[in-house]
């Protein structure tokens, strides 16, 4: 079969041929359809992440730990838990029996690839609690989940929606109120998120981290001895950086409550989440922005940074 083969940690992964998997007991072969290339995709692929070495191991390897593809009888599913070498960036991988789950009817291939960073959007609501009518601060929203988080806040019933990035009619068209940029200096960006606050903000959905959200933590600290408002943050994402400096003041004074996005997860809510997901793509009110590429420009599209906010998928 083809493949995209990776060779070593950090290299770029090219199309190759691969031996066919084979399933042993307990397993099943998976025609892969379409796979979204994410940054811990190629994060993982570098060495970097924490989930290197369970799924680039040994090399040659296959990047892509999860997809979406068709099961022996034709059924459309999205797959995940691959065996060793084999991730989804191929045209078959294969996965234990039950590491599967049926697509629902209408959802296209690629968008189905895609629908996880909707997901991730959805933490507003079942860590932070949102409720409808709240002021929502989405920090990153010129990436791809950041761009629906600010469409889920709005479907959600959003009073007001704050966005930090780069594309200001782009984020408005959206569903953004204000568009912070943060390629500014760090006096003028902890005065715009004040300027942006209105009554407060009441979430925060950061797929940042790093300095952005450090000054904006420390932003929020009472100038006067004051009642902090309740501010939920919700921790997604680390595309600025995976570290910040949290001054005490900034968690004793302001009202700050920091959660993680997996924070009231069970399977149970995750299913009530992807159902809300999959209801708002089959109406049209949650649109996909994707790029399709073929396995065959895996080199290229690996190295890809004009995406603006489109997600990479790849059809094998």
């Amino acid at each position: 079969m083809k493949a995209a083969v990776l060779h070593e940690p950090g290299g770029i992964p090219r199309y190759e041929d691969f031996p066919d998997p084979v399933a042993g007991d307990g397993e099943v072969i998976i025609d892969v359809k379409a796979v979204a290339v994410e940054n811990v995709d190629k994060a993982i692929a570098a060495g970097t992440h924490y989930a290197s070495e369970k799924y680039t191991g040994r090399f040659p390897a296959i990047p892509a730990f999860d997809g979406i593809g068709a099961l022996p009888d034709g059924t459309l599913v999205g797959f995940g838990n691959i065996r060793l070498p084999y991730g989804a960036l191929a045209e078959k991988s294969v996965v234990p029996q039950g590491s599967y789950a049926p697509i629902p009817d209408g959802i296209d291939p690629a968008v189905a690839s895609v629908m996880a960073s909707a997901v991730t959007a959805m933490s507003m609501k079942t860590a932070a609690g949102f409720v409808p009518g709240e002021t929502v601060l989405v920090q990153g929203a010129t990436g791809v989940a950041g761009r629906l988080a600010v469409k889920v806040a709005r479907l959600l019933g959003a009073g007001r929606v704050v966005a930090t990035g780069r594309d200001d009619d782009r984020l408005r068209a959206l569903g953004a109120d204000t568009v912070i940029n943060t390629a500014v200096s760090d006096e003028a960006l902890a005065q715009a998120y004040l300027d942006a606050r209105g009554d407060g903000y009441d979430v925060v959905v950061d797929y940042l981290w790093g300095r952005p959200s450090e000054i904006f933590l420390r932003a929020l600290v009472p100038r006067s001895f004051a009642f902090g408002k309740p501010t939920r943050v919700v921790q997604i994402g680390e595309s600025a950086d995976a570290e910040i400096a949290l001054a005490a003041s900034s968690l004793r004074t302001s009202g700050v409550e920091i959660y993680g996005a997996a924070k009231g997860l069970d399977p149970q809510t995750m299913a009530e989440v992807y159902q809300q997901i999959v209801t708002w793509t089959r109406s049209g009110e949650l649109t996909f922005d994707v790029e399709k590429v073929p396995l065959s420009d895996i080199e290229t599209a690996w190295q890809r940074t004009d995406l603006k906010g489109r997600r990479l998928v790849v059809m094998p």
